[in-house]
């Protein structure tokens, strides 16, 4: 397993590293377009060609796996602390409390995730700046996104809530926030930890399904799901194999963050 979590870090960190290089490694900005020469074959000057509009797609590559993979573990922090503050006060508090954040979260979870997250984008304005873009992409993916984690920092709250450690400290005298900050929060953050890296690879993948819907970040700015929307009508798999890069990138990232994951599993 071990070797496993080390392949799972080369792979993300040849990608990670790749997309922080994007302005050395970058052959031309992205959002400039070679109009002499749209949808150009690979060559010495695009070695990954252009697309339709004569934009560099090495350069889109580069820049858009940047974008996508700040945005989806921004967004993860997000849900995170926010099912961390709905979920974990829910578990230490129990009663009433417990009752209706869990029935919040249930609300949540029955609703299909992926035509929630299509239906709150597509009721925001579309026609904005591609900061405004990504901003809402962002914020929706992670008050979205905390409902599945809250309900397993809920169980994890009220088991220790009733561990002999934290039973100890009320006998000790020791109540309410002082309590929850001292001996619950600590116990939890190798759940927190997890949830975090959970959410890191569904992000990713709802960010490249808002884009190909041409609901996710605006142009010219790219991202995995503005550039895989090129595949919708592509069909020369054999005479054009270029155009599935951010295809390839995208399923290597996401096996790599499950090679870390399935280590981490063992580990729990």
């Amino acid at each position: 397993m071990r070797g496993l979590r080390i392949a799972g870090w080369i792979l993300l960190g040849l990608v990670v590293l790749s997309s922080l290089a994007a302005d050395i490694l970058a052959p031309a900005p992205y959002a400039k377009q070679f109009r002499e020469a749209p949808n150009a074959a690979p060559s010495r000057i695009h070695p990954l060609g252009t697309d339709a509009l004569g934009r560099d797609r090495l350069s889109r590559t580069l820049y858009g796996t940047r974008v996508s993979l700040v945005l989806a573990p921004a967004a993860a922090l997000v849900s995170t602390f926010l099912a961390a503050v709905i979920g974990a006060l829910a578990g230490y508090l129990g009663g009433t409390w417990k009752r209706a954040a869990m029935a919040g979260t249930d609300l949540f979870l029955s609703l299909p995730w992926l035509f929630l997250l299509i239906t709150v984008r597509s009721m925001l304005p579309l026609n904005v700046s591609p900061f405004t873009s990504v901003l809402l992409t962002f914020l929706i993916l992670g008050v979205l996104g905390w409902a599945a984690s809250a309900r397993v920092l809920c169980a994890g709250a009220s088991a220790i809530r009733e561990s002999d450690i934290v039973l100890q400290a009320r006998a000790t005298g020791m109540h309410g926030w002082r309590l929850l900050a001292v001996h619950v929060v600590p116990n939890l953050k190798p759940v927190l930890y997890a949830q975090f890296w959970i959410s890191v690879p569904v992000f990713i993948l709802s960010e490249a399904n808002l884009g190909i819907l041409g609901l996710g970040v605006a142009e010219p700015l790219p991202s995995w799901g503005s550039l895989l929307r090129e595949l919708e009508s592509f069909t020369g798999f054999s005479t054009e194999p270029w155009k599935l890069v951010p295809l390839i990138l995208l399923i290597m990232v996401v096996t790599g963050f499950q090679m870390l994951l399935s280590r981490e599993e063992v580990s729990l």
